[in-house]
């Protein structure tokens, strides 16, 4: 017999991963009549592919609809009375819902948006030092996939010294967008990764 505590969690990370799947570039992009984000560039339904269309707007509002369905998916677990440990397995199911979005045949993004919204509700200092990560590189060297693989790469040793308690789940999440990002990190280490 499964406990109560268990069903909950496990009915949040459900509602968690639902969250997740909502596919808000494609949305966006279909309300403003820019086209669908998997049609264009790199075909990733992203802020950054919608960026590339030119179009500022439209990428601010996925960004932000990105980090929103992982802010809002900790943010339920958290008004449950989850531990924070379960509300960080919310936050793993949201992020698996943006990379296998049931509403696109379980294809999606690639999820740092999302899992810096989770963290920012699990841990702010440790949303922070990702954003000053990603912000730092995107400032240097202008390549979001060489932003997004250093974050992930740091995100564990951030949480090792900041939030030690969620240190398995934030190694689930950044070993997630590091497999998301296999074919960058093959063009970077090629040199041929596009800047924005």
């Amino acid at each position: 017999m499964i406990e109560a505590d268990a069903v909950t969690t496990l009915t949040i990370m459900l509602v968690g991963y639902l969250l997740g799947s909502i596919p808000f570039a494609v949305l966006i992009c279909h309300f403003m009549g820019i086209g669908d984000p998997r049609q264009l560039g790199s075909g990733n339904p992203g802020a950054t592919n919608v960026l590339r269309t030119g179009n500022r707007p439209a990428a601010l509002l996925t960004l932000t609809g990105d980090l929103s369905k992982g802010m809002l998916a900790v943010s339920i677990a958290l008004w449950a009375g989850l531990s924070q440990f379960d509300q960080a397995l919310v936050g793993i199911s949201a992020l698996i819902g943006h990379v296998w979005s049931v509403f696109l045949r379980f294809r999606g993004g690639k999820g740092v948006a999302t899992m810096i919204g989770s963290c920012l509700f699990l841990d702010y200092r440790l949303a922070l030092a990702q954003c000053t990560v990603w912000l730092t590189v995107i400032a240097i060297r202008r390549i979001s996939s060489l932003a997004a693989v250093s974050m992930s790469l740091l995100s564990p040793l951030f949480s090792w010294f900041l939030a030690p308690q969620l240190l398995l789940p934030i190694i689930i999440m950044s070993s997630l967008i590091l497999a998301t990002h296999h074919q960058n990190i093959r063009n970077l280490l090629n040199r041929r990764e596009s800047r924005l």
